[in-house]
C-alpha cells in the first residue's frame, strides 16, 4: 500500500500490511513560503488588515449545516473587531447557497464570495473557520492557524461517534499529534481511547453541539489576540510540511517496481 501520512506504514504492519511512505502530493503544490500579499492583491483585497477566510465545506450537506453559523460567528467577530474582512471561497454548484447565507448575515461589503480559488482565500488569510477535512491539511501546508467545525444530522453524529478511534477529526492535530497517541492497545475499547484525557489539540476543533457561533467566534479572536502562538503553530506546520514533501511519483514508482520485481 502507498501512503500519504508518515504514521501509517507502522501502523498498517500491525496488521502485517506492507505499506510505504510517499509523501503527500500537496506538500509539492502549496509553496512552503506562501505570500500572502501576492493573494490579497490577486483578490482584490487590501494587503494590510485583518482577513478572515470561512471554508464551510464543498457539499451542500455541509454547507446547510455549517454555513449560518460561520456567517453568524464571522458576525461577532466583526462586532469586536470592525474592520475585518471575510472571504468565502465556494464551488461553483453552491456558489448561490453560499452568497445568499452572505447576504443574510448582514455583513455587507465586508465579505467577499470567491468562485473557487480556495488556495487563494488560505494563502490570503490572517486565520480561516474551516470545516474538516482535507481543506484543513491545506490550511496547514499554508501555515494558517485555523478554527475547525463540523455538524451534521444528530442520529448520523451518533453512530460517528460510537465508532470514533482518536480524540480529533482534524488532519492537523492527527498529523502533528506525538506518534504514541496514534497507537492504541488491544485491550482498550476505541471509544475510551478517543476519550483519553489530555490529548494535544494543536488547532481547536468545535463538534457538533460545540460549533455555536459565539464558541466559533471566540476561538477566532483568541488566535488574532495571540501572535505567538500564530508564530509557535506556524513553526508546527512548517516541520509538516516538510515531513509530507516528498518525490512522491518517483516514490510510488519505487514501490510498485520492486512489488512486481518479487
Amino acid at each position: 500500500m502507498l501512503c500519504l501520512f508518515p504514521f501509517e506504514p507502522e501502523l498498517l504492519a500491525e496488521h502485517g500490511i506492507g505499506a510505504t511512505y510517499v509523501g503527500h502530493p500537496l506538500a509539492s503544490v502549496i509553496p512552503l513560503k506562501p505570500d500572502r500579499a501576492a493573494a490579497r492583491r490577486a483578490l482584490g483585497l487590501a494587503e494590510q488588515g485583518t482577513v478572515v477566510a470561512l471554508l464551510p465545506g464543498s457539499r451542500a450537506a455541509e454547507v446547510m449545516h455549517l454555513g449560518a453559523r460561520f456567517f453568524q460567528a464571522a458576525a461577532l467577530i466583526q462586532k469586536a473587531q470592525p474592520a475585518t474582512q471575510f472571504i468565502v471561497p465556494a464551488v461553483p454548484h453552491l456558489q448561490p447557497q453560499i452568497e445568499a447565507a452572505a447576504r443574510a448575515s448582514g455583513l455587507g461589503d465586508a465579505v467577499k464570495v470567491l468562485r473557487g480559488q480556495s488556495h487563494a482565500a488560505l494563502a490570503a488569510c490572517d486565520v480561516t473557520l474551516i470545516a474538516s477535512g482535507t481543506a484543513t491539511l491545506e490550511a496547514a501546508l499554508f501555515k494558517r492557524p485555523m478554527v475547525i467545525a463540523y455538524a451534521m444530522p444528530g442520529f448520523s453524529y451518533r453512530l460517528m461517534a460510537a465508532k470514533r478511534q482518536l480524540p480529533w477529526i482534524g488532519l492537523p492535530n492527527v498529523l502533528c499529534a506525538p506518534r504514541g497517541w496514534l497507537h492504541r492497545p488491544a485491550s482498550v475499547a476505541p471509544h475510551d481511547w478517543a476519550d483519553r484525557p489530555g490529548a494535544p489539540f494543536v488547532v481547536p476543533e468545535l463538534i457538533q453541539h460545540a460549533a455555536t457561533p459565539d464558541a466559533l467566534a471566540r476561538a477566532v479572536l483568541d488566535w488574532l489576540a495571540a501572535p505567538e502562538k500564530i508564530a509557535a503553530v506556524q513553526q508546527r506546520f512548517t516541520a509538516l510540511h516538510h515531513e509530507l514533501q516528498r518525490d512522491t511519483a518517483q516514490l510510488a514508482t519505487d514501490a510498485i517496481e520492486t512489488l512486481l520485481a518479487r
